[in-house]
């Protein structure tokens, strides 16, 4: 298991997602798509059409 700190939000992109994408691009998106700044100490977790494959941008 992974702490987390107790103050962290956890952000789930509804929708799928192009897992080709790098996480500098799912960054991008997280501003431009959830309104959320990706580098304040958030987790976004982005999921994959099949939905077996997720990419966890981390806290920064």
């Amino acid at each position: 298991m992974i702490p987390v700190p107790a103050n962290t939000r956890v952000w789930l992109a509804a929708g799928v997602t192009d897992m080709r994408r790098g996480f500098t691009t799912l960054a991008a998106q997280a501003e431009t798509v959830l309104k959320q700044d990706p580098f304040v100490g958030h987790i976004f977790v982005f999921r994959g059409r099949r939905g077996d494959l997720i990419k966890i941008i981390p806290l920064s």
